[in-house]
């Protein structure tokens, strides 16, 4: 029997030809980064890009940090996303009110710590769904960096509880994929392990891919 493939994100398209990988992929997902990142893109650019391949077949996600509901506004303007994912401080009231402002799917990311599946619960009925990635102190994401497995399990829980997605993001590619899928997550967010000097490989994201559609017998 197939293993169970996951929702797919690939996050962190910074060109047109990133974006038309992800387009050729199995993502169900494309993430563009519009907060301080080195793979920040204008929201304009992204547009545009959106705009010169359609159809595009996926769902468009906007990760912001700590934004303002103008900025989000504007973004919109520009490149019709989807979802937006909040994967800074924000507060329950801010996304309750982007929501309201914006009529969009909203995301929430968390910060894996200690528990930190009970820091999901402040957000029962404001979040869409969450996206768990690991803690690094002084940056919001896109380090590369897996958290400890063995606690997906837990945020899982509390997702399922609430009725909601959880993606497991950081550090994930083909040599480790395997060992995440053990853990049935409901889907995954990728950046840097399909990247090559800066940029989505085709070969990356086809190893990642081939991992995942090997037989159920062969995880472990």
């Amino acid at each position: 029997m197939a293993a169970k493939i996951p929702f797919i994100k690939y996050c962190g398209c910074r060109s047109k030809e990133d974006l038309l990988l992800v387009k050729e992929s199995l993502a169900h997902f494309a993430g563009f980064i519009f907060a301080s990142s080195k793979r920040r893109v204008d929201p304009e650019d992204a547009g545009q890009w959106i705009r010169e391949i359609q159809p595009v077949n996926l769902q468009l996600t906007g990760v912001f940090v700590n934004p303002t509901i103008e900025e989000v506004q504007d973004a919109l303007e520009k490149a019709p996303l989807n979802i937006i994912q909040c994967h800074g401080d924000e507060t329950p009231g801010f996304l309750q009110e982007l929501k309201r402002v914006t009529g969009k799917t909203i995301w929430k990311a968390i910060r894996h710590e200690a528990s930190g599946w009970n820091s999901m619960k402040e957000f029962e009925g404001f979040a869409d769904a969450y996206v768990i990635d690991a803690r690094v102190e002084g940056v919001y994401g896109g380090t590369g960096t897996a958290f400890d497995w063995e606690a997906v399990p837990m945020y899982l829980e509390e997702a399922a509880r609430q009725g909601v997605a959880c993606f497991i993001a950081g550090g994930i590619q083909a040599e480790n994929i395997m060992k995440l899928l053990n853990y049935r997550p409901h889907g995954i967010d990728i950046s840097s392990g399909i990247e090559e000097d800066g940029k989505k490989s085709r070969m990356k994201i086809k190893d990642l891919e081939g991992m995942m559609m090997q037989d159920e017998s062969s995880i472990s």
